[in-house]
């Protein structure tokens, strides 16, 4: 069965006219759900998250702050969210879901979160809409608890996974390949193990192509047990943040791409949705759509 991690938690409030397209979260279930892609029993709310697994990550000080709610104006003006309770309720059950996705990824070949991809946060700070690494977090529990050996994070977002590459950098049982914007944010990007950097305006065929050429060899040279798949769809053409070329009907050709490779070499997955911000709710929650879609085609 296609386990989907959610919460109403997902969805917080923010002020009037904020660029977060935060209503998804609600809308991409109730789709789902209409649609009969799913049943209200592919969804599991997470439970309360162990803080250990945050601090596998991200450093005691840091999240010590985030839990009292003290960072500074500029920290809070870099993650683009008003800080508050709600919020740190908010990110600690997205990190929890990504968890427990990870672990009915093992049983049932793949697992979702709604929400999560949350590739800017640092060991050490926040950023770009993002104050804690699930795809870390997620990584690290896997690996402390033995349940896995390697882990291949697969970040498609158009914006380069600069902290999940910072995270990592020194730590061999995790390979991070990262496709996204050459010219997008962040300014300064980080070294991941792979990263490809995008023209602006790249076009379905030339994107794919390059996503095959480069995934497929990954596979036999990292032998990853795990992949966590970053799938966020800001590489729409429609994207007021993105500056790719992708039709919707591209980006699910590159979502049956990875989950297909995923599959045929029986590697499990666990899908976070990381970002997305057409003008358009529609397109933004087709695209999701479609990755949730493939999921049960391919595996089920």
């Amino acid at each position: 069965m296609l386990k989907i991690a959610y919460s109403p938690l997902y969805q917080l409030d923010l002020p009037e006219g904020h660029r977060f397209p935060m209503e998804k979260y609600e809308l991409l279930p109730e789709q789902l759900l209409y649609e009969g892609t799913v049943t209200s029993a592919n969804f599991f709310e997470p439970k309360d998250l162990d803080n250990r697994w945050v601090l596998n990550t991200h450093d005691f000080d840091y999240f010590e702050k985030l839990l009292n709610l003290r960072l500074s104006k500029s920290e809070i003006r870099k993650t683009g969210f008003p800080l508050s309770k709600a919020l740190i309720d908010r990110e600690t059950h997205i990190m929890q879901g990504s968890i427990e996705a990870s672990l009915f990824a093992l049983e049932y070949g793949i697992a979702m979160n709604i929400a999560g991809g949350t590739h800017h946060a640092f060991t050490d700070r926040g950023e770009g809409f993002c104050l804690l690494n699930d795809i870390a977090i997620s990584a690290n529990y896997l690996l402390e608890n033995f349940l896995v050996k390697k882990v291949l994070v697969i970040d498609l977002d158009v914006h380069q996974g600069n902290g999940t590459a910072q995270i990592f950098e020194n730590k061999d049982e995790v390979f991070t390949f990262s496709m996204h914007g050459a010219s997008n944010y962040p300014m300064h990007k980080e070294k991941s193990d792979l990263d490809i950097g995008l023209p602006d305006k790249i076009q379905d065929d030339q994107y794919l192509d390059l996503l095959q050429l480069h995934l497929v060899p990954l596979i036999d040279q990292v032998q990853p047990d795990f992949i966590i798949y970053q799938c966020g769809v800001d590489v729409l053409d429609s994207d007021k943040l993105g500056r790719l070329g992708l039709t919707i009907q591209g980006c699910k050709e590159r979502d049956r791409i990875v989950l297909e490779t995923a599959k045929i070499n029986q590697i499990p997955i666990m899908c976070c949705m990381g970002g997305g911000y057409s003008p358009k709710i529609s397109n933004i929650i087709e695209a999701h759509a479609n990755t949730y879609r493939l999921a049960q085609d391919i595996f089920f």
